[in-house]
Parts: C-alpha cells; structure tokens; sequence
C-alpha cells in the first residue's frame, strides 16, 4: 500500500530522472491537498447541521387539547431528542398566556396559534410561525343547553359569560368573529378563563358560563352528553372554510424573527421533528394514540376522546406546510372585528416561512 502523503511532507524519490520526479511531486500534492480539503470539509457540513441552541424551552396553552397533539405526539415519540434537542414544555392556561412566556423571555418557541404573529406584528412586534401543526382551528362555540335552554340566534349572547381557554387566546379570537357576525363586539359579554381540560367540563356543567369556546376532546364530550348546542364549529375542514372562508392555518411552532434567523439549525430540527410526528399522526390508530399520549388527556373516557380524534384527525396538519391562501384568510378575519389590525399595514411574508418544513417534508417524504 501507498502511504497517503502529508502536506507538510510532498517530495517523493523517483528513479526515472528530475522530470519523472516532478510530475510525482505535482501528482501527490493534488492528492494531498483534495484529501486535507475533504477532511477540513466534513466537519465542517456537520457543524452547520448541528443545532445552534440545543436547550429550548416552548411554551404552550392546554397542551392536552387535540389542538396540540402533533406537539405531544412528537414529545413522546422522543422525536425532538433525535434530532438532539432537549425541549422542556410548560404548559399554561391558553395561548395568550403561552405567548406572554415567549414575549417575556423566558421561553424560547411557542406552540400556539397562527394568528398570534398578526396580532404581535400589529404591535410592531415581529414572530414568525415555521412548521405547522393544524391546518383548521379545531375550535367548536357551543351555547348551555342547561343556561339557555331557550337560544335562537347569537344576539341572545349578549350580556352572557363567554368560557374561553384564556382571554386573548385563539379560542377568544373565534368567538369575537362568531359576536361580530351578530354585530356583538367582546364587550358585549363577559369572557371566562376555563382551560382546556377538566375545568372546561366542570365551568360549563356548573353553570359558571352561559357559553363555551373551545377544543376537543371538551366540545366532543359537552356535546354528546348533550350539555351543550353547537352554534359554530371549525373542527372540520368544510366547518372552517364555512366560518372563515378559507382555509385557517391553526396551531404551529413560532418564534420572534430573531431568533429564526439567529438559530436557523435550531429551527430546523424543530420542523424535522414535529413533521416527523405528523407522518406518524396519518397512519396512526386509535389503540396507537392510547398508547401514546399521556393518561390524564383522556379525562376520564377513552370511548369518547378517540371520538373527539376522528372528528378533529382531518385538521391535522399532514406536512408542516402553511397553505398560500390561509395567512390571507386569517388577516382578513382578524381585520373584520378587531380595529387594531390593519390589513393594509401587515406583511404576512414575516408571519410565516415555509423554508424549514419544506426540508423536513422532503426529508421524511411526509
């Protein structure tokens, strides 16, 4: 065998004269210096693939709702350590107090909704989404059957206790739309922080709130229980093109623009992995989501949360993909009933990029 020659060591003894011992020298330098190039040059791929940030704290409102489950998912799949992230999850009351946590610091990325970068930017505050998680709401309005036995339109919501996830939240922006197309703005009722989860249930039973606007599995078991009269309902696709007029990008990964353009590594093994769980959410299983997600999501009824999945499974986001017309769609609506959102001053190209989950995509061929 042939030693590979080091640069530092090039001139090579021939036996066939100056000229023979010259083209030697020339050969094995270029060998030489093709082989340090190759060896400087892997190193130098891998750092640019390794995360920038590998310790990330996501904020989330009501992680137990289906709104959220491409998160949980992908959580507990362990897919964000494969791609060798360390993600510490706090779960809060609703988006708008998601959304505090990222805008205070003290969380890196929210899992929240799409609107929320709108709204922010209205403030000239600039958040970008970069993977999505739902591609409808997912979001149900529901009136007491117990409260008001007696309702006929949304003008008879006027004066009555609205339960919401948390004031400010997604659940609050599609029941400020509902209001407005009965020409009711938000003061005209009382909004009520309820949760997502087992409060939701207890509020609304118990005659706390007159209404609820909410997420499964909660509007599924209101609703079959018969606690509840659905008067809006963006769980399904055809719901929320009927209530927004298109499609209505819903829960995703964002994060203030800085930090996406200061950690794009970063942002990229959040998409790999959250598009990864998606993959496995289209071929998943009722016995598979059992299996997977945490025993207390279930609030007490297996039946009835894996009948609350299939109504919601077609609003999952199959790809991470934001659709071209859903941003549109969803300032148009901020824009129809809250004043502080100008349609004109917005520049949704800032709101979203379709760069990190398109890689993804192509890479798990989701």
């Amino acid at each position: 065998m042939v030693a590979t020659p080091k640069l530092d060591s090039i001139s090579i003894k021939a036996t066939n004269g100056p000229r023979s011992n010259l083209m030697l020298n020339r050969r094995h330098f270029s060998c030489a210096v093709a082989l340090g190039a190759a060896t400087i040059g892997v190193p130098r791929v891998w750092a640019q693939a390794k995360p920038e940030k590998t310790k990330i704290a996501l904020a989330v409102g009501g992680k137990a709702a289906f709104y959220y489950l491409p998160l949980t998912i992908t959580e507990q799949l362990g897919y964000f350590k494969a791609e060798g992230l360390d993600v510490e999850i706090s779960d809060f009351a609703g988006g708008s107090r998601a959304l505090q946590a990222v805008v205070g610091g003290s969380a890196d990325v929210c899992s929240g909704a799409y609107e929320h970068t709108i709204n922010l930017q209205a403030k000239n505050q600039f958040f970008q989404a970069f993977v999505l998680e739902g591609r409808a709401p997912q979001i149900a309005v529901g009136v007491s059957t117990k409260n008001m036995p007696s309702y006929s339109s949304i003008a008879d919501l006027k004066g009555k206790k609205i339960g919401v996830s948390a004031p400010g939240s997604s659940t609050n922006m599609v029941a400020n739309l509902v209001l407005s197309r009965a020409g009711l703005s938000a003061s005209d009722v009382s909004y009520i922080g309820v949760g997502v989860a087992a409060g939701a249930l207890t509020a609304l039973r118990s005659g706390q709130i007159d209404a609820i606007s909410n997420t499964d599995p909660v509007m599924t078991m209101l609703e079959q229980k018969g606690d509840v009269k659905i008067i809006s309902d963006t769980r399904t696709l055809k719901g929320t093109r009927d209530v927004f007029g298109g499609p209505m990008p819903a829960a995703c990964l964002y994060a203030p623009l800085d930090f996406v353009q200061k950690n794009p590594n970063t942002c990229q093994a959040l998409a790999n992995a959250i598009v990864r769980g998606l993959k496995w959410l289209q071929t998943a299983g009722p016995s598979d989501i059992i299996r997977t997600v945490p025993e207390t999501y279930l609030l007490g009824d297996r039946a009835l949360y894996l009948a609350s999945f299939d109504k919601v499974r077609e609003a999952i986001a199959t790809d991470g993909m934001v659709p071209a017309d859903g941003p549109p769609t969803a300032l148009k609506a901020l824009a129809s009933f809250d004043p502080a959102v100008k349609a004109d001053k917005i520049d949704l190209a800032k709101t979203f990029t379709n760069d990190f989950a398109r890689r993804a995509k192509d890479r798990f061929k989701a």
